[in-house]
């Protein structure tokens, strides 16, 4: 797999890739298959659930610097968003990028009607992804892309999410065999 990143950015991938277990970090495969997802459709507005120190913000950043687009990213654990904010910054990516701290169902509740998404990235309490997506779903523009993290790995926690987007006729969707699992779901209309 060949991927363009400058020097500092491919270092600091390769330190967070150490790390992964203690942050909860996507596998290099997922972040891959996201930053080419997100090339392939020009997205230009992601939100990303679950930010943590910012190793899958930095796979979608680096695709939305090349489309043009900007990135909001949530995490509830301030410690965690400050080291994410770190590692943004040194990457050349925190100018187009909104962090903020705090509940994502609080905040995309808070969220104004003209906001809003073409891609949409979860990776954060398991058990609330059924929650995001419906709090999301007014806020996706059409043929909006959604991916998340976790799908087999946690299959009983996000049961309900699955079956949600299942029954929902907006959206195609499969699970792709990634480590751990992704959902990718696309809406139709």
């Amino acid at each position: 797999m060949k991927i363009l990143m400058d020097d500092i950015t491919s270092d600091v991938m390769a330190e967070l890739e150490k790390t992964q277990r203690d942050f909860w970090n996507i596998p290099r495969e997922t972040g891959i298959m996201i930053n080419m997802f997100i090339k392939m459709m020009n997205a230009q507005n992601a939100l990303e659930l679950g930010t943590s120190n910012g190793y899958s913000g930095l796979w979608i950043a680096k695709a939305l610097k090349e489309t043009g687009g900007h990135l909001t990213t949530i995490e509830f654990y301030e410690k965690r968003q400050s080291v994410a904010i770190e590692n943004f910054k040194t990457c050349g990516v925190f100018d187009i990028r909104t962090p903020i701290q705090g509940s994502a169902c609080d905040i995309i509740e808070r969220f104004e009607d003209d906001v809003k998404f073409d891609c949409v990235f979860i990776d954060a309490n398991k058990r609330e992804y059924v929650k995001y997506f419906e709090l999301i779903k007014p806020h996706l523009t059409s043929k909006a892309f959604i991916a998340a993290d976790n799908i087999t790995s946690h299959a009983e926690k996000v049961q309900t999410f699955i079956d949600a987007i299942d029954a929902d006729d907006e959206f195609q969707y499969e699970i792709l065999n990634l480590p751990g699992g992704l959902l990718t779901a696309y809406k139709n209309h």
